[in-house]
C-alpha cells in the first residue's frame, strides 16, 4: 500500500507562485502604501487601467481616482491609519469607478483590503471588477423590458393604446375623478359599414382605414383625452374633466374629422369613412364596465338611428 504524502503547508509554498497566481488573476489587483503610492498592479489592471505596470509604480493613486475622492483619499487614509475604528470601507464590496488613461470613467466593483503591516510600512490592496459589459447588458434588458411591456399595451397595427391600458388609464382616471370630485365621461366609437369596406377593398385597405382614424383620434381630443382600439373597428374614449356635454362636443369634433380624413386606395383615389359614436357620463361610485354599457347603448342608437352621429346617453 502506498503511504500517503503529507500536506504541504500553505506557509510552506514559494511566494513566486502567489506573485504569479496575482499577475494572471480574472479581476484586476492594485496594492498601495500607506502614503497612496501604487507599488503593484497586475496585468488585469494594466487593461482596464491603460497603463503599462513601469507607469504607475511609485506615482500617486490619485490619478486614477474621480475628482471628487482623490481630493479627499490621501486624508481618509491617513485618518483610518492613525484611528483603531473599523473601517465601513475595506473588506466590502462596492461600486466605483477608476480613471482610464484616456480620462474615460470606467464603472468597476471593488474590494479594497488593509494587507497590515511590512516592514515598517502599511499597505492596502484591492481587487477590481470591470462592470461595463454587465450594466451594458442590464441596461439592452431594461431597453427590452420595456418594449415588451409597451407591446403589451400597444395595439400593433394602430399604434393607440389596445384594451388592457384603456381599462387601466380609465382605472387610473377614475381614481383621480374620485380624489378631486371631479367628472369623467367614456365613449365607445364605431366605424360604419366597415365590413363592407373589408369585403370590397380588402383587409389591407381596412387596416390603412384604422391608422387613418387612429390618427384622427390621436389629433383631434383634447391632450387630455384617452383613445384606445378595443378591437376590430371599435374605439374607446376617455374624456377627464368633462360633462356630458363637453364629452359629446369632443366626440363630434372627431366625428367630422375621420369623414373628412381621406385613406388613399392602391388606384390612387380616397376612401372617406364614417364614425359613430356613443359617450356617457361615468357616476361617482359607478363602475367602468357601467359607464361603458350606457355608452355602448347610446352607440347602438347612433347607428339605428342612421350611423355617422353622435349620441350622448
Amino acid at each position: 500500500m502506498t503511504e500517503a504524502l503529507p500536506a504541504v503547508p500553505p506557509a510552506a509554498l514559494p511566494e513566486v507562485l502567489f506573485s504569479r497566481l496575482l499577475e494572471d488573476a480574472l479581476d484586476a489587483v492594485i496594492i498601495i502604501d500607506e502614503q497612496c503610492r501604487i507599488c503593484y498592479i497586475n496585468g488585469a489592471m494594466q487593461t482596464l487601467s491603460g497603463y503599462a505596470s513601469g507607469e504607475l509604480l511609485g506615482q500617486t493613486l490619485n490619478g486614477l481616482l474621480p475628482d471628487a475622492v482623490a481630493a479627499q483619499h490621501d486624508d481618509m487614509v491617513l485618518a483610518y491609519i492613525r484611528s483603531s475604528r473599523t473601517s465601513s470601507v475595506l473588506g466590502k464590496i462596492r461600486e466605483f469607478a477608476i480613471r482610464h488613461r484616456n480620462a474615460q470613467m470606467i464603472p468597476i466593483e471593488m474590494k479594497a483590503l488593509d494587507l497590515g503591516m511590512v516592514d515598517g510600512m502599511r499597505y492596502f490592496g484591492a481587487f477590481l471588477l470591470d462592470v461595463r459589459e454587465r450594466r451594458e447588458l442590464a441596461a439592452k434588458n431594461a431597453s427590452l423590458l420595456a418594449q415588451l411591456e409597451q407591446q403589451a399595451l400597444q395595439d400593433a397595427l394602430t399604434s393607440l393604446p389596445n384594451r388592457r391600458a384603456y381599462e387601466a388609464q380609465a382605472e387610473q382616471a377614475m381614481a383621480r375623478a374620485a380624489r378631486s370630485g371631479g367628472m369623467l365621461a367614456v365613449g365607445v366609437a364605431d366605424l360604419d359599414h366597415f365590413k363592407k369596406i373589408n369585403d370590397r377593398h380588402g383587409h389591407a385597405v381596412g387596416d390603412a382605414v384604422l391608422r387613418t382614424v387612429a390618427q384622427v383620434l390621436c389629433d383631434t381630443g383634447r391632450v387630455t383625452d384617452v383613445a384606445a382600439r378595443l378591437g376590430g373597428e371599435e374605439f374607446g374614449l376617455l374624456f377627464p374633466d368633462a360633462t356630458l356635454a363637453q364629452a359629446a362636443k369632443v366626440a363630434e369634433r372627431i366625428r367630422v374629422a375621420v369623414a373628412a380624413a381621406p385613406t388613399r386606395l392602391p388606384g390612387g383615389t380616397d376612401l372617406h369613412v364614417t364614425m359613430s359614436i356613443g359617450v356617457a357620463m361615468l357616476a361617482p361610485g359607478a363602475t367602468l364596465d357601467a359607464a361603458m354599457s350606457d355608452a355602448d347603448r347610446a352607440l347602438y342608437q347612433a347607428k339605428h338611428q342612421g350611423r355617422n352621429q353622435v349620441v350622448a346617453a
